[in-house]
């Protein structure tokens, strides 16, 4: 089987990179300290403290691997390929028309830095997929429990990382 390409900017490569040296490091040093706590409570046979740290030892071990894995097959994206269609980078603001929903705004991403309550979509999800290569403003089909349309309007990038930004401080209130 192939492996897939992990497509990132710059600032998801980094960020990525900072999480994997944190859990190589602090991650790693306090699961070996909870280990050792374990083990000073002797018999193993029957200590769930010591069962319950080298669980966490091996689901920590699994995710520095996805993460070593994640960045070995890294390919950065040029954050300003196309102004006219939408692409990963693009930073879309969407409302679906049938619902009369409010309008999103969501960055384009790839798989890995995807997370839709920071306002990040993949490009692989449902929606993602139905906007990619999409025109600047229009109304994009999108299958729904109802008919409905997604109209999507582009954001060039300044205009965009304000409304991010504004998002964001909205939710935090």
């Amino acid at each position: 089987m192939a492996q897939q390409d992990v497509i990132l900017t710059h600032e998801g490569l980094k960020e990525l990179q900072e999480k994997l040296e944190y859990l190589k490091t602090v991650g790693r040093k306090e699961t070996a300290e909870k280990i050792k706590v374990a083990l000073s409570f002797g018999d193993l046979s029957e200590n769930s403290e010591y069962d319950e740290a080298k669980s966490e030892q091996g689901k920590l071990e699994a995710e520095i691997l996805e993460l070593e894995t994640m960045i070995s097959r890294a390919k950065i994206m040029e954050e300003d390929i196309s102004t006219e269609t939408v692409h990963i980078g693009s930073v879309v603001t969407i409302k679906e028309t049938a619902r009369g929903s409010q309008e999103k705004t969501f960055r384009i991403t790839g798989f890995a830095q995807a997370n839709p309550t920071e306002g990040k979509i993949s490009d692989e999800s449902p929606v993602g997929k139905a906007l990619m290569g999409h025109k600047k403003i229009c109304f994009v089909p999108y299958p729904t429990d109802i008919e409905s349309s997604l109209y999507l309007e582009f954001q060039n990038k300044n205009e965009a990382e304000k409304i991010i930004q504004n998002d964001s401080t909205n939710k935090d209130k």
